[in-house]
């Protein structure tokens, strides 16, 4: 046999490395090798990476902290599927962490990540790139670069991809992008509802739950809500309500369909096919508060137009509000209050709601619930606007005095609304009354000072509405609401400034309030607003006008003119010209003076008091032991008394005085604490003589120029034209003011006095006895007044009615005499 050779092993080359089996368990080693050329490398180091990750948000972090995210962006993109799948698996998982986030969105992935969701990509990259897109779409800024790289539709193509979990990441990306209007509109144009539809056939609750929530948010626009019509979506959204499996979809299903109700094409078609009738059957049988809330808010959408109010109606929509009204649940009542507020808009609507669901809203008004409480209330606002059968049912069902503790409420809404019903209520007397007597008044004070707006409005037209009955102005100024009422005026808001107006200008119907109005400054704001044509307002001119009537004092020293119908009553004093802006002191303050140079203080008080009545010795005069003046004779009754005296013998038409003499008003009784000027008897016996003396003549010329006659002879008679400067009235009122140590003088104490003494006590007493004169203060001590009087017809002539005629009273020189307005004589007496 042959010797055998031996075969020498070729060593392999000297530039190839041998397999090496690297084992580490440091992430930061396999960190490092996703920087290796080596496919084989970085697909195993991406594997071990997406494992560690999975572990939870710490390691997420540390592969952070070690630069994992920069180089895995890179390898997304690498040539080798296998390393740009793995790769892509990473980033999607550590996506869900903030900080990872914030780098990817610093590296500007999404158009790399978007340039991977083509049709020829692998399905498990679509997964997961989707998925970092979705986690990363929640915040805005990535939002905004997946619109305007074109994201939106791959992402809409991917609906129909056959992966579950591509569908469910697309959908819910698609979901975050909608909530910005841009994508809401885009996604229409790109078809996305058919997608959405069908998805929601799928058999994973969750797609299912995402395509509803996108549906609820792109259906808040019109055009899509009529493209889900065209696509059968109304039925489609139905039978998820209908199919008891699908319980978990019927909140979302309900509030898409609310959407979709608000046209009323969608309203009149659901109605047709008999799918109102089911859904309204639906709520009712529902036992879970969040579709009852739903479906409540989903009428109360749909009931903003005038059609779909009508239809709900046509359905007995009230019935079911009503029931949700018991549900025990604040949500429920809300929503169910909402919609009641809503549908109010409609008559019928209205008055189903006034039969049955007052007691109940009333009820709610009593929850700790704040919301639940105003809700109730505005429910209540527009049950009662233009209602009065609605204002009665709320007082019916015991809801003034829980009204009137909602003004203190802690919500604006509901005390605003709470003031809206009060005056509602308040345009019927019974009610108004009712409302005073829980104390409503005082209760608007803490309003009145709110800082919101409609809160003020609202209170100051409360105080309008309630403000026409003395007591509720008494209750007003005690309770100090006066002063935030007046404040009220300084508004800028329009709307706040003008009820104030209006609330001043019912509230200044009485002397009392009057007077404190003007001490809290209402006249300057007034006269201030007024000088404004921007800021002034009906309400303030007539305020204004009001508060002067019936501050006839403030009145006669700003103005210098008291009209006819500004009868001068007990308390009224004549302190002399003053200018705008300057406040009038009360008599009380100007009595408390110490006497100075300045002019008397004119002041009339023919309203003895009790007391004096009682200790003091009583006038000469026997007639004061029997009667004493009212300050209150109306003129239209002693008008009518002299009427009925003319053309009969003298014995009928003498008036029997006590007729129109009474006792001293209850009101003594109510101001027994205030401070009240001395009476004054002297004039007291004026009143009385003139009552008797001039009341009983035929006709009101004559009575004027017996009246005037009557007031010279009080005052100094007739003095000569060329002897006035002889008549020394100054020196008189001077004595008198010594005598009483004061400013302060009372009339009947005048007995030599000049123009502006003689017109005060002529318009005095002529207001007393019931002849019409105004009283007008002219320069250097004049003063005069003026009558008007109906001229004998001419000559010849019977049955001509001529209209009145104004004339002058001269008081001084001729008493008496009668001057005709703008005749040289009377021009001639206002200026000697």
């Amino acid at each position: 046999m042959g010797k055998k050779v031996k075969k020498e092993v070729e060593p392999p080359p000297k530039d190839v490395f041998d397999p090496l089996l690297i084992e580490s368990k440091t992430a930061a080693t396999v960190v490092l090798m996703l920087s290796s050329p080596e496919e084989e490398v970085l697909a195993k180091a991406c594997d071990a990476i997406y494992k560690f990750a999975s572990k939870g948000d710490e390691n997420k972090v540390t592969l952070l902290g070690l630069g994992a995210v920069e180089r895995l962006y890179k390898l997304i993109s690498h040539e080798d599927p296998i390393v740009r799948r793995n790769a892509m698996m990473v980033l999607g998982i550590m996506a869900s962490n903030h900080d990872v986030k914030k780098l990817l969105r610093e590296l500007d992935v999404t158009n790399a990540l978007l340039s991977h969701l083509v049709p020829e990509e692998d399905v498990v990259i679509h997964e997961f790139a989707t998925l970092c897109l979705a986690q990363m779409a929640v915040e805005y800024t990535t939002k905004v670069q997946i619109f305007e790289q074109g994201g939106l539709e791959p992402l809409i193509r991917l609906l129909d991809s056959p992966d579950p979990d591509v569908k469910k990441n697309s959908v819910e990306c698609i979901y975050l992008l909608v909530q910005d209007f841009q994508s809401r509109a885009a996604v229409c144009e790109l078809n996305v509802i058919p997608p959405l539809l069908e998805l929601l056939k799928s058999e994973y609750p969750v797609i299912q739950l995402l395509a509803l929530k996108t549906l609820e948010v792109i259906s808040k626009d019109r055009g899509t809500r009529i493209i889900l019509g065209e696509n059968q979506g109304l039925d489609c959204l139905l039978k998820i309500l209908e199919t008891n499996e699908f319980n978990d979809l019927h909140v979302e299903a309900l509030a898409v369909l609310g959407n979709c109700l608000e046209d009323v094409h969608a309203m009149q078609l659901i109605q047709q096919t008999g799918g109102l009738k089911k859904l309204l059957s639906f709520v009712g049988d529902s036992t879970v508060p969040d579709i009852q809330k739903n479906a409540a808010k989903a009428i109360a959408k749909a009931a903003y137009d005038s059609e779909n109010r009508k239809i709900l109606n046509e359905e007995e929509v009230e019935n079911c509000l009503i029931n949700l009204l018991e549900i025990d649940n604040d949500g429920v009542k809300v929503a169910a209050s909402q919609a009641i507020s809503a549908m109010c808009e409609n008559l019928s609507s209205k008055r189903a709601f006034g039969l049955q669901g007052i007691p109940q809203l009333v009820e709610l008004l009593s929850s700790n619930n704040e919301e639940v409480k105003e809700a109730a209330v505005i429910a209540l606002a527009n049950l009662t606007t233009a209602s009065p059968s609605n204002s009665s049912a709320v007082a019916e069902a015991e809801g003034i005095e829980p009204l009137v503790k909602t003004l203190n409420a802690q919500r604006d809404g509901a005390v605003a609304n709470a003031a809206a019903v009060l005056t509602n209520m308040a345009t019927q007397e019974p009610l108004r009354l009712s409302i005073q007597s829980h104390g409503a008044m005082s209760a608007l004070t803490e309003p009145l000072r709110s800082t919101s707006s409609p809160v003020q409005s609202r209170a100051a037209l409360t105080v309008a509405a309630l403000g026409c009955d003395a007591d509720a102005r008494a209750e007003l100024r005690n309770a100090g609401g006066l002063g935030p009422l007046v404040e009220l005026l300084h508004s800028k808001n329009e709307e706040v400034r003008r009820n104030a107006c209006w609330a001043v200008m019912v509230c200044a119907s009485d002397e009392l309030t009057a007077v404190e109005l003007c001490r809290l400054g209402a006249l300057d704001i007034l006269e201030e607003i007024n000088l404004s044509t921007g800021r002034k307002n009906n309400f303030s001119e007539a305020a204004l006008e009001k508060l002067l009537d019936n501050n006839l004092s403030q009145k006669y020293s700003q103005m210098g003119y008291l009209s006819s119908s500004n009868v001068i009553t007990d308390g009224f004093y004549d302190y002399g010209q003053i200018k705008p802006g300057i406040k009038l002191l009360s008599l009380e303050e100007l009595s408390m003076q110490e006497l100075t140079d300045r002019r008397a203080i004119i002041f009339i008080n023919a309203k003895p008091q009790e007391d004096v009545l009682a200790v003091e010795e009583k006038p000469q005069n026997s007639s004061y032991e029997q009667t004493t003046l009212s300050p209150s004779v109306s003129r239209k009754s002693s008008r009518e008394k002299s009427r009925k005296g003319k053309g009969k013998k003298e014995e009928e038409k003498m008036i029997d005085v006590t007729q129109i003499i009474s006792k001293v008003q209850d009101e003594i009784n109510q101001e027994n604490a205030q401070w009240q000027p001395p009476p004054d008897f002297i004039l007291l016996d004026y009143i009385y003589d003139a009552s008797k003396t001039i009341l009983p003549l035929t006709t009101t010329r004559e009575q004027v120029v017996a009246l005037a006659q009557f007031v010279a002879d009080k005052m100094g008679g007739a003095i000569e034209r060329d002897k006035l400067h002889d008549f020394s009235w100054e020196l008189h009122i001077s004595e008198i003011e010594y005598e009483l140590k004061s400013n302060v003088v009372p009339i009947g104490k005048v007995k030599k006095g000049t123009f502006y003494h003689r017109a005060l006590l002529f318009k005095v007493i002529a207001d007393r006895i019931g002849i019409g004169c105004s009283l007008v203060r002219g320069e250097y001590n004049r003063a005069w007044n003026e009558v008007k009087l109906v001229d004998d017809s001419p000559q010849g002539v019977t049955g001509l009615l001529l209209p009145p005629q104004e004339y002058i009273v001269d008081l001084m020189f001729e008493p008496g005499f009668l001057m005709k307005q703008g005749s040289a004589e009377a021009d001639q007496y206002k200026r000697i």
